[in-house]
Protein backbone atom coordinates (compact mmCIF):
# COMPACT_ATOMS: atom_id res chain seq x y z
CA UNK A 1 0.00 0.00 0.00
CA UNK A 2 1.72 3.09 -0.87
CA UNK A 3 1.81 5.75 2.19
CA UNK A 4 -0.62 8.30 0.33
CA UNK A 5 -3.22 6.14 0.42
CA UNK A 6 -2.84 4.81 3.79
CA UNK A 7 -2.81 8.52 4.91
CA UNK A 8 -5.79 9.48 2.56
CA UNK A 9 -7.79 6.53 4.21
CA UNK A 10 -6.62 7.47 7.26
CA UNK A 11 -7.97 11.07 7.08
CA UNK A 12 -10.88 9.32 5.61
CA UNK A 13 -10.80 11.06 1.86
CA UNK A 14 -11.69 9.51 -1.59
CA UNK A 15 -9.65 10.44 -4.56
CA UNK A 16 -11.83 13.26 -5.75
CA UNK A 17 -11.90 15.26 -2.30
CA UNK A 18 -8.09 15.07 -2.34
CA UNK A 19 -8.04 16.06 -5.95
CA UNK A 20 -10.06 19.06 -5.03
CA UNK A 21 -8.07 20.20 -1.78
CA UNK A 22 -5.07 20.14 -3.23
CA UNK A 23 -5.31 20.90 -6.64
CA UNK A 24 -4.23 17.85 -7.79
CA UNK A 25 -5.53 16.09 -10.61
CA UNK A 26 -7.69 12.85 -9.95
CA UNK A 27 -5.64 11.16 -12.39
CA UNK A 28 -2.19 12.44 -10.73
CA UNK A 29 -3.38 10.81 -7.21
CA UNK A 30 -4.24 7.74 -8.72
CA UNK A 31 -0.75 7.18 -10.39
CA UNK A 32 1.04 7.98 -7.07
CA UNK A 33 -1.15 5.76 -5.09
CA UNK A 34 0.04 3.11 -7.85
CA UNK A 35 3.17 3.91 -7.45
CA UNK A 36 4.54 6.74 -9.16
CA UNK A 37 7.00 8.73 -6.95
CA UNK A 38 5.55 11.63 -5.55
CA UNK A 39 8.16 14.62 -5.62
CA UNK A 40 8.45 18.47 -5.74
CA UNK A 41 5.23 20.71 -5.28
CA UNK A 42 2.78 17.47 -6.04
CA UNK A 43 4.97 16.41 -2.98
CA UNK A 44 4.42 19.42 -0.40
CA UNK A 45 0.92 20.13 -1.66
CA UNK A 46 -0.21 16.65 -0.90
CA UNK A 47 1.62 16.83 2.62
CA UNK A 48 0.34 20.57 3.28
CA UNK A 49 -3.36 19.11 2.70
CA UNK A 50 -2.91 15.76 4.64
CA UNK A 51 -0.91 17.80 7.47
CA UNK A 52 2.08 15.44 7.46
CA UNK A 53 5.60 16.26 7.01
CA UNK A 54 6.47 15.44 3.34
CA UNK A 55 9.57 12.94 4.34
CA UNK A 56 6.47 10.41 5.57
CA UNK A 57 5.01 10.81 2.27
CA UNK A 58 7.65 8.89 0.07
CA UNK A 59 7.79 5.55 -0.15
CA UNK A 60 11.35 4.49 0.89
CA UNK A 61 10.53 0.84 1.49
CA UNK A 62 11.25 -1.49 -1.87
CA UNK A 63 9.42 -4.09 -3.26
CA UNK A 64 9.95 -7.54 -1.18
CA UNK A 65 12.70 -9.45 -3.19
CA UNK A 66 12.54 -12.28 -0.72
CA UNK A 67 12.47 -14.79 -3.70
CA UNK A 68 13.53 -18.29 -3.65
CA UNK A 69 16.72 -18.46 -5.37
CA UNK A 70 17.23 -21.93 -5.42
CA UNK A 71 13.85 -22.62 -7.12
CA UNK A 72 14.40 -19.50 -9.70
CA UNK A 73 17.95 -21.98 -10.24
CA UNK A 74 15.93 -24.57 -10.83
CA UNK A 75 13.51 -22.84 -12.96
CA UNK A 76 15.81 -21.69 -15.27
CA UNK A 77 18.41 -24.94 -15.50
CA UNK A 78 14.23 -26.78 -16.19
CA UNK A 79 14.67 -25.03 -19.38
CA UNK A 80 17.94 -26.49 -20.03
CA UNK A 81 16.89 -30.16 -19.41
CA UNK A 82 14.24 -30.27 -22.41
CA UNK A 83 15.06 -29.66 -25.99
CA UNK A 84 11.77 -30.68 -27.24
CA UNK A 85 9.93 -27.67 -29.04
CA UNK A 86 7.97 -25.55 -26.59
CA UNK A 87 8.97 -27.72 -23.49
CA UNK A 88 11.50 -25.49 -22.52
CA UNK A 89 8.64 -22.62 -21.69
CA UNK A 90 6.01 -25.18 -20.70
CA UNK A 91 8.13 -26.96 -17.92
CA UNK A 92 9.44 -23.59 -16.34
CA UNK A 93 6.17 -21.82 -16.69
CA UNK A 94 4.54 -25.07 -14.42
CA UNK A 95 6.87 -25.03 -12.05
CA UNK A 96 6.32 -21.67 -11.69
CA UNK A 97 2.74 -22.33 -11.70
CA UNK A 98 2.34 -24.98 -9.01
CA UNK A 99 5.25 -24.04 -6.66
CA UNK A 100 3.85 -19.95 -7.04
CA UNK A 101 6.94 -18.37 -7.68
CA UNK A 102 6.01 -15.47 -10.28
CA UNK A 103 8.23 -12.50 -10.20
CA UNK A 104 10.61 -10.15 -12.14
CA UNK A 105 13.12 -12.81 -12.49
CA UNK A 106 10.87 -16.17 -13.49
CA UNK A 107 9.14 -14.01 -15.70
CA UNK A 108 12.01 -13.06 -17.62
CA UNK A 109 13.67 -16.70 -17.82
CA UNK A 110 10.63 -17.46 -19.67
CA UNK A 111 10.72 -14.59 -21.92
CA UNK A 112 13.84 -15.48 -22.52
CA UNK A 113 12.57 -18.61 -23.80
CA UNK A 114 10.12 -17.63 -25.80
CA UNK A 115 11.92 -15.31 -27.78
CA UNK A 116 14.61 -17.50 -28.55
CA UNK A 117 12.52 -20.04 -29.42
CA UNK A 118 11.05 -17.49 -32.29
CA UNK A 119 14.27 -16.41 -33.32
CA UNK A 120 15.61 -20.53 -33.54
CA UNK A 121 12.42 -20.99 -35.38
CA UNK A 122 13.01 -17.99 -37.54
CA UNK A 123 16.62 -19.10 -38.52
CA UNK A 124 15.50 -22.64 -39.08
CA UNK A 125 12.89 -21.48 -41.52
CA UNK A 126 15.35 -19.17 -43.14
CA UNK A 127 18.20 -21.45 -43.28
CA UNK A 128 15.48 -24.23 -45.61
CA UNK A 129 14.78 -21.37 -47.70
CA UNK A 130 18.10 -20.30 -48.46
CA UNK A 131 19.01 -24.23 -48.81
CA UNK A 132 16.45 -25.23 -51.59
CA UNK A 133 16.77 -21.23 -53.28
CA UNK A 134 20.95 -21.30 -53.69
CA UNK A 135 21.05 -25.16 -53.00
CA UNK A 136 23.21 -25.03 -50.29
CA UNK A 137 24.60 -28.28 -48.46
CA UNK A 138 22.32 -29.75 -46.46
CA UNK A 139 24.72 -30.22 -43.42
CA UNK A 140 24.05 -26.31 -42.93
CA UNK A 141 20.63 -27.03 -41.41
CA UNK A 142 21.95 -29.10 -39.42
CA UNK A 143 24.70 -26.66 -37.73
CA UNK A 144 22.07 -23.87 -38.11
CA UNK A 145 19.89 -25.79 -35.11
CA UNK A 146 22.98 -27.18 -32.85
CA UNK A 147 24.26 -23.43 -32.67
CA UNK A 148 20.62 -22.29 -31.59
CA UNK A 149 20.73 -25.09 -28.96
CA UNK A 150 24.34 -24.49 -27.91
CA UNK A 151 23.37 -20.71 -27.77
CA UNK A 152 20.47 -21.65 -25.38
CA UNK A 153 22.43 -23.64 -23.16
CA UNK A 154 25.39 -20.83 -22.77
CA UNK A 155 22.73 -18.30 -21.75
CA UNK A 156 20.70 -20.88 -19.34
CA UNK A 157 24.03 -21.84 -17.75
CA UNK A 158 25.39 -18.02 -17.70
CA UNK A 159 22.13 -17.14 -16.00
CA UNK A 160 22.18 -20.30 -13.16
CA UNK A 161 25.38 -18.83 -12.42
CA UNK A 162 24.61 -15.35 -12.29
CA UNK A 163 21.95 -16.43 -10.08
CA UNK A 164 23.87 -18.53 -7.47
CA UNK A 165 26.49 -15.42 -7.18
CA UNK A 166 24.55 -12.36 -7.32
CA UNK A 167 20.90 -13.27 -7.20
CA UNK A 168 20.12 -11.86 -10.77
CA UNK A 169 20.17 -12.56 -14.31
CA UNK A 170 22.87 -11.73 -16.18
CA UNK A 171 21.51 -12.17 -19.88
CA UNK A 172 18.11 -10.64 -19.98
CA UNK A 173 15.49 -8.51 -21.76
CA UNK A 174 14.75 -4.75 -21.01
CA UNK A 175 10.76 -6.19 -21.30
CA UNK A 176 8.73 -9.05 -20.35
CA UNK A 177 6.76 -11.07 -22.37
CA UNK A 178 4.81 -12.48 -19.49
Amino acid sequence: MSKLLYYRKKLNYTQDELSEKSGISVRTIQRIEAGAELKGHTLKTIASVLNVNPSELINTVKEDTNYNYSLIKLINISALLFFIPLANIVVPLLIIYFKKEKNPITKQIVSIQIIWLLISIFLFFTIQILQNALGLFQQLTFSVVMLCIFINIYIIIRNSIEIGKNNRLRIKLSYSII
